[in-house]
């Protein structure tokens, strides 16, 4: 408030200031022209002629042309017409006096100030002194009964009117509305010259009349002519201001097409100030407390709405939607006045509102979907748990710099593998371990150095990239430094736990791909692991512990494109009817050299290569071939499929999966999908997300090897089974160990209470079968019944059956018809068990 006061004071001084120079030119100029009255005297005109001309001055002076600039008026008038008439027709002073009389009457009757009035009646001194000056230096005589044509001394007396008129006013208009005098005289000036040109053919016409004693004729066609002119005048200056205004709302709209909301404010207020000729204007935001102020040349301020109060005599408007609706806003328009806007601006006023309104939610809500995809895009390359990269920016990373680099390229990977993390889990649960991992993701992010890359990569596997190494020999020194910054302990649930980790490291120099660079420092880590080591860097001498897994690793696109994973399939039979309700898929690799390899010489190195989607979809094919081939034959069958706990932490797992279920027509029920629970307890946050979508969509889940981890009722509780599978270690010790009785007979009471099935895996003698049927196991799979088959000849055992019974590979522990009475269960208070199934 106090700059503004001192701002107008200083633009009222200034005022002054140009109003009294104006004032002394102009008593300066009726001095001057009195003297030379004085010094050639003249006769008195007649009363009635200094009355007529005197009225003659103030209806012209009444008849004007208007354009703002600002809360300035820049008028138009006649006025110089009856002075130039007047000086042919009678002498100087006596038209000076009449000028200036005319002038005071207009002020008075449009009550205009003190200061304004003044400057009026000097400025019309002044202007009628230059065209009296004129006269006087070209010999002109003024005579009431005689008068001259005098067209070279009107037209000179005309421009020295308008010269001394603008020098007096522009002044004082750029100083009043902020401008320069060069825009300002530029205003309209085109319209103000064809005035002009209007003026001195309307003095010459005059004067021509009265030189040919045509009066009659001057009183009719005189006030026509001028009338006509004026109306021209006047409607072109309208035209032409309306025409720029609308060109210049149409440019702005144009501008406004802006996404961003700081464009979109600077140059609405710019735009707003140009188009309705504002000292300033302003965009008050109260949502978000931000006001923008800019004058017609330059943003003023943009900052706090509390900082810019409004001014006194503002035109406001609302930033409002077309219908009304939304309001974001306000529109604050400062003239250095009051103003009062026509209907037509008015109504511009409220079109450009309405446009800036919604550029303004154009801007949000496109900085609305740029947060949101800001936010998608650093939720897609980081992990929501610790904040660090995950494994695809880690990969994007590395692929940039081994571009960058290529074959020597100076930076390794780091891999590091918490030891005993998952004890943290069982131990102290799944919160302390998360606590745990962000602290420990805290720890190597400060550890790490400029332009390294620290990432997670799932459970307790971390990964840096180093960079900028000067030598290979450097990567050991910091990768020692990082785990070295694990060491303190970790409070946790006011308990402090010493963190220990191992770290393999591997130089880009050489892999050849982010693949290739992974997978030794996977090696290295395990070394790490294997010999007790912090650190352990990549090297071939020390590789030959893993000569046959690379072996593995290197044949592995080769095996998948070439089809050499094939599935057999090993029955799952009612241990009570002997029949088959079911297969499970095991996956072989018949490799041309090392003969028919099983998953567990072959699936960590198929996790770790990066072949995993492409062999667990081979192995989900070929299952669904057989279910095909098998339900034509009359065996309508569920597979079980073994999946690997890094597939579940795929997105894309669920719906590749039920694309194939529909691509081969197989109802997704009849697909069970077994789930190793010692591997999915660390990874459940995302895992459970990835099987609720595929039970939601009916495939059936099972717990392979239940009971064999420690937090196996952990699992269950949160898991979405349909199934639990016994290990078959506890199955071969059934007959001789009580305790494996008991925890068969406690899971399969839990299955019963919970709904679920349950089958035994490795039944491999009938004194076995009778034992699990006895506990109350109704299912089971191995040697006694089958071994794994092809698709083929899996059917042609089911086809030739046994005694004569398709479908059934063992006899029935009780004949057919008679009633079987099952052992009491403690959890569920007694009565007999339900035949073995699978709900459809």
């Amino acid at each position: 408030m106090t700059e503004t006061r001192t701002d107008d004071d200083v633009t009222a001084q200034r005022l002054r200031l140009l109003v009294g120079l104006v004032v002394v030119f102009g008593v300066g100029a009726a001095a001057a022209i009195t003297a030379h009255a004085i010094a050639h005297p003249q006769p008195v005109p007649h009363p009635a002629a200094l009355a007529l001309l005197a009225v003659l001055v103030v209806v012209a002076g009444r008849v004007r042309i208007h354009v703002r600039l600002k809360s300035t008026l820049d008028t138009s008038t006649w006025g110089e017409i009856p002075v130039l008439v007047g000086l042919v027709l009678l002498p100087a002073p006596w038209v000076l006096l009449c000028a200036v009389l005319g002038a005071a009457v207009l002020k008075i009757l449009t009550s205009r100030g003190p200061l304004k009035t003044v400057f009026a009646i000097a400025k019309e001194a002044l202007t009628a002194g230059a065209a009296a000056a004129v006269y006087i230096a070209c010999g002109v005589q003024p005579s009431l009964t005689d008068p001259q044509l005098t067209i070279i001394p009107t037209t000179l007396a005309l421009c020295a009117a308008i010269l001394v008129d603008n020098l007096a006013y522009l002044p004082v208009v750029a100083v009043s509305t902020g401008t320069s005098i060069k825009q300002a005289a530029r205003h309209n000036l085109g319209i103000k010259l064809v005035g002009y040109l209007f003026r001195l053919g309307a003095a010459l016409l005059m004067i021509g009349l009265l030189a040919s004693d045509l009066h009659l004729l001057l009183l009719l066609v005189v006030p026509l002519v001028v009338a006509c002119m004026h109306l021209w005048q006047s409607r072109s200056v309208r035209t032409r201001e309306e025409r720029e205004s609308w060109q210049r709302l149409a440019k702005a709209t144009d501008e406004l097409n802006a996404v961003d909301l700081t464009q979109v404010l600077h140059s609405a207020t710019i735009r707003a100030a140009q188009i309705f000729s504002a000292a300033e204007a302003a965009i008050d935001l109260p949502g978000a407390d931000r006001t923008v102020r800019a004058t017609e040349a330059e943003v003023l301020s943009d900052g706090s709405l509390t900082g810019s109060p409004a001014r006194p005599g503002e035109t406001t408007v609302d930033l409002v939607a077309h219908d009304g609706s939304v309001r974001v806003g306000v529109l604050r328009l400062s003239f250095g006045g009051t103003v009062r806007l026509t209907e037509v601006e008015q109504y511009k006023l409220r079109t450009f509102a309405s446009a800036v309104c919604t550029a303004i939610r154009n801007a949000e809500a496109y900085a609305e979907l740029a947060r949101i995809a800001a936010e998608n895009a650093h939720a897609a390359s980081h992990d929501p748990l610790t904040g660090l990269a995950n494994r695809r920016r880690l990969y994007d990373r590395a692929g940039q710099l081994l571009q960058a680099a290529g074959h020597d390229g100076m930076f390794a990977l780091l891999l590091i593998d918490l030891n005993h993390f998952k004890e943290v889990n069982d131990t102290l649960g799944h919160a302390a371990g998360d606590d745990v991992l962000r602290q420990v993701a805290d720890r190597l992010r400060d550890a790490a150095a400029p332009g390294d890359l620290v990432a997670r990569l799932g459970g307790d596997e971390f990964a840096v990239l180093l960079t900028g190494l000067p030598t290979p020999a450097l990567a050991n020194h910091r990768a020692t430094g990082m785990l070295t910054a694990l060491g303190p302990g970790i409070e946790v649930e006011g308990m402090k736990i010493t963190v220990e980790a191992a770290g393999g490291i591997a130089m880009a120099a050489g892999s050849g791909s982010v693949e290739e660079l992974m997978r030794r420092a996977d090696i290295a880590m395990y070394q790490a692991k294997r010999s007790c080591e912090q650190t352990v860097v990549y090297a071939h001498t020390r590789d030959t512990s893993d000569l046959d897994r690379l072996m593995l690793t290197g044949e592995l696109h080769r095996a998948v494109t070439e089809r050499e994973f094939a599935v057999d399939f090993q029955p799952i039979v009612d241990l009570g009817s002997g029949e088959v309700i079911a297969a499970e898929a095991l996956a072989r690799w018949h490799h041309p050299d090392q003969g028919n390899l099983t998953p567990v010489q072959f699936l960590e190195t198929v996790e770790r290569s990066g072949q995993l989607p492409a062999f667990a979809d081979a192995v989900l094919e070929q299952s669904l071939i057989a279910m095909e081939s098998w339900r034509e034959a009359g065996f309508d069958l569920p597979v079980a499929v073994n999946v690997s706990p890094r597939s579940l932490l795929d997105p894309t797992f669920p719906e590749a999966v039920l694309s194939r279920l529909t691509r081969h027509e197989v109802p997704p029920n009849r697909l069970i999908l077994e789930l190793t629970e010692t591997l999915t307890i660390s990874q459940l946050d995302v895992v459970e997300r990835t099987l609720a979508e595929l039970r939601n969509a009916g495939v059936r889940l099972a717990i392979d090897d239940f009971g064999t981890g420690v937090s196996s009722l952990s699992v269950l509780s949160r898991i979405p089974v349909h199934q639990l599978k016994i290990d078959r270690a506890f199955v071969a010790a059934v007959e001789t160990s009580t305790e494996a009785a008991a925890v068969i007979r406690t899971t399969v009471d839990l299955a019963r209470n919970l709904h679920l099935t349950v089958v035994a895996e490795g039944v491999e003698s009938e004194p076995q079968r009778r034992a699990l049927w006895g506990l109350g196991c109704l299912a089971g799979q191995g040697q006694l019944f089958a071994r794994p088959y092809s698709a083929a000849r899996f059917l042609g055992v089911l086809q030739r059956g046994s005694g004569g019974q398709p479908g059934v590979l063992a006899a029935a522990l009780h004949d057919a018809g008679s009633v079987v009475r099952l052992p009491l269960r403690r959890a569920s208070g007694g009565g007999t068990a339900p035949l073995p199934h699978l709900p459809a």
